[in-house]
C-alpha cells in the first residue's frame, strides 16, 4: 500500500469528467402523480439498465394514454406538412414536440390521432413509426417495430400526395422497420437508417427538421454512455449537422436537446450553452427539456440554475398529473436536483428532493447521501426506510454507519464497514450502467477513512481515501453521477487538517476542474492558501458568488 505520499500522484491522472487535463413534492400529490405515470409504463422499448424507474414508455398498436391538444404546455416549433385538416397539422405538430421532449407515449398517441382525423395524411403516419422507433434513451422492441412497420407502410401508400422531401423523407424511414426485426442486433438497421438519411439530408441541408433526424439517425449509432471525444470524425459529423441548424434556429427542440447529448460528456460541454439558455422555451410544460439544460449546467459548475432547471421539472411532473403538462423520468428530475443542490450548499432543497425521491420510487439512497452531505446525521439515524436488498441498502448502510461515527458509536460503524467490506467483495449488482462495487468501493473507503481519523491513524486515513479517489476516477460519465459529494473532498480536507496545506491545494484544485464552482472544493482551497499565508482574489470571488445560495455555513469540505 501506499503511503500518504503517494497521494499527490493521484492528481496527476487523467480524471472522468477531464480529457488530459481539462475539462421536491408532498406524499399525496406524488402518488397522485404515481398513479397517472403508472397507466403509461408498459415498457415496449429496450431501455438502458438502470436502477432507478427513469422511463416510461408504452405497448404497440393503439396509444394506451389518451391525448388533448395542449397548445399552452407547447412551444412555438411548427412543421407544416401535407395535410388540409388544421387538426390533424395541430396534433402533428403536438406528437413532434414532445417526440423531441421523449415523451414517446403521448407522442405516439398525438400522431395517431392525427392521422385518425386525415386517413389521407401520410406524413401523420409516417410521424408514428419515427415516434415508436429507437431514441437515444431506449431501443425499439419487436412490438414497437411491428406497429411502426404497419404505420411507414401505410405511409407509402399515401406518398404520392406529398411533396417531393417529404416522399423522400417517408421512404428513407421504411428501411428502419424491417419485417422480423431484431432488437438485440439492431445495429445495421440503425446504420442502414443512417445511410438512407444522409442522402436525404444531401438533398435539403437547409431543412431543419430534416437535419434534426439525421442527427437522430447518427446518434443511435454513437455509444449512449461515455465520453466523447471532439476529435472524433463522427462526433464531428453528428455536431456540424446539428450546429448548422442552430446557427440559424437555437431553438429548434430536436436539435437543441441532441447537441445538448452531444457535448456534455466531451471536453467542451460549455459549446452548449446556448442551447440550455433556450431549450426550456421550446416545449414549456414538458419535463424533460426543463430538466436537459441542468445536463450543460452541471458540467460547467452553474449549479443554481441546475437547481432552477430541475424544480421546473419537478413542476412538470405534476403539472402532468393534473393534465397540464408532460412529464418523463420524474426521479431522474429528483436525483438531479438533489444533486445540483448538493454542490450549490442548497441542503434544504437537496434533503428535501432526497425525501421526495423516496415517496416516489420507495428508495431512500440518495435522501440518506445527501444527508451525510449537509451532516444531518440524527435525520440519517432516525431515517427508517432500508432499502430491501442490492446496491441501494448497501448506500443506505453506508450512511447509517458514517452517521454512527459521527454521533459517537465507533462500534456501529465498524460493523457497517464490515457488512460494506463483504458486499463488493461478491456483488455483482449494477448502480444504473456502474459496477455496484466500484460505487459502494467509494464509500466504503470514505467510511473507513474517517474511521481512521477517528482514530487517530492519518496514514491509513489518507490511503482509504486515496482508494475512494481512484475508484470514483474509474466511474464512466454519468449525469447525475451516483454520489452527491467527492472523495477528493475527504483526501483534500483530511490533508489540510494534517498540515499538508501544498499537497491539499492540488487535490481541491483538481476536483475543481471535475466539479467547477463548488463551494466546498472551493473553501478547501481558500484554506489550504491561507494555511501558507497565501491569498487569491479568485477564488475568494468565486467562493463568494458559488456559494450565495447556500443555506449552510461552511467549517470544511467535509462533515
Amino acid at each position: 500500500m501506499a503511503s500518504s505520499t503517494n497521494y499527490v500522484d493521484l492528481t496527476q491522472i487523467t480524471f472522468r469528467r477531464r480529457f488530459t487535463g481539462q475539462h421536491r413534492l408532498g406524499l399525496p400529490v406524488l402518488l397522485v402523480l404515481l398513479a397517472v405515470v403508472a397507466g403509461v409504463t408498459t415498457n415496449a422499448w429496450s431501455a438502458s439498465p438502470d436502477t432507478q424507474p427513469h422511463n416510461k414508455h408504452l405497448s404497440m398498436g393503439q396509444p394506451s394514454v389518451s391525448v388533448q391538444l395542449l397548445p399552452e404546455a407547447l412551444g412555438s416549433y411548427r412543421w407544416p406538412i401535407a395535410t388540409d385538416n388544421p387538426q390533424a397539422q395541430a396534433f402533428f405538430d403536438q406528437g413532434m414536440q414532445l417526440r423531441w421532449a421523449y415523451n414517446m407515449p403521448e407522442s405516439i398517441a398525438s400522431m395517431v390521432k392525427a392521422r385518425e382525423l386525415d386517413p389521407s395524411c401520410a406524413m401523420c403516419f409516417w410521424g408514428e413509426a419515427f415516434s415508436r422507433g429507437s431514441f437515444l434513451n431506449g431501443g425499439m422492441s419487436g412490438e414497437q417495430a411491428a406497429a411502426a412497420r404497419v404505420a411507414i407502410r401505410r405511409a407509402v401508400a399515401l406518398k404520392d400526395g406529398v411533396s417531393a422531401m417529404e416522399r423522400a423523407l417517408i421512404e428513407a424511414t421504411l428501411v428502419r422497420y424491417p419485417a422480423n426485426y431484431d432488437p438485440t442486433s439492431r445495429r445495421p438497421v440503425d446504420q442502414a437508417f443512417a445511410d438512407a438519411m444522409a442522402k436525404v439530408y444531401a438533398a435539403y441541408p437547409d431543412d431543419h427538421n430534416i437535419a434534426a433526424i439525421y442527427a437522430v439517425a447518427l446518434f443511435l449509432l454513437e455509444d449512449r454512455r461515455g465520453y466523447r471525444d471532439l476529435a472524433d470524425p463522427d462526433l464531428q459529423r453528428l455536431h456540424g449537422v446539428l450546429t448548422r441548424v442552430l446557427a440559424q434556429d437555437i431553438k429548434h427542440p430536436g436539435a437543441c436537446h441532441l447537441y445538448i447529448h452531444a457535448t456534455e460528456s466531451s471536453q467542451q460541454p460549455e459549446l452548449a450553452l446556448a442551447c440550455a439558455d433556450h431549450l426550456a422555451s421550446t416545449v414549456p410544460l414538458a419535463s424533460h427539456t426543463q430538466h436537459m439544460p441542468s445536463h450543460t449546467w452541471n458540467e460547467v459548475g452553474l449549479w443554481g440554475r441546475s437547481v432552477r432547471a430541475n424544480t421546473a421539472a419537478k413542476n412538470a411532473d405534476l403539472l402532468a398529473a393534473q393534465g397540464k403538462g408532460f412529464s418523463y423520468g420524474p426521479t431522474h428530475n429528483l436525483h438531479m436536483l438533489l444533486f445540483a443542490a448538493s454542490y450549490d450548499g442548497q441542503g434544504a432543497v437537496a434533503t428535501q428532493a432526497g425525501k421526495d425521491y423516496r415517496k416516489y420510487a420507495g428508495d431512500a439512497q440518495f435522501e440518506a447521501t445527501t444527508l451525510i452531505r449537509f451532516g444531518r446525521f440524527d435525520e440519517a439515524l432516525a431515517l427508517d426506510h432500508r432499502p430491501d436488498t442490492g446496491a441501494s441498502a448497501a448506500i443506505y448502510y453506508f450512511a447509517k454507519g458514517y452517521a454512527m461515527l459521527k454521533s459517537g458509536d465507533l462500534v456501529g460503524a465498524e460493523t457497517a464497514l464490515k457488512t460494506l467490506r463483504g458486499y463488493i467483495a461478491t456483488t455483482e449488482d449494477k448502480i444504473r450502467f456502474h459496477p455496484a462495487k466500484h460505487v459502494v468501493g467509494v464509500l466504503t473507503h470514505i467510511l473507513a477513512g474517517e474511521i481512521s481519523v477517528n482514530q487517530g491513524d492519518i496514514e491509513a486515513a489518507l490511503e482509504a481515501f486515496g482508494q475512494a479517489v481512484t475508484l470514483e476516477d474509474a466511474l464512466d460519465y454519468d449525469e447525475p453521477e451516483p454520489l452527491p459529494f467527492a472523495a477528493r473532498h475527504w483526501l483534500g480536507q483530511t490533508l489540510l487538517d494534517a498540515g499538508q496545506p501544498s499537497k491539499a491545494e492540488a487535490v481541491f484544485r483538481d476536483e475543481l476542474k471535475d466539479h467547477p464552482h463548488n463551494g466546498w472544493s472551493l473553501h478547501g482551497l481558500q484554506q489550504s492558501l491561507a494555511a501558507r499565508g497565501m491569498d487569491d482574489p479568485a477564488v475568494n470571488d468565486d467562493l463568494q458568488k458559488s456559494w450565495a445560495r447556500a443555506d449552510i455555513w461552511l467549517n470544511g469540505a467535509k462533515f
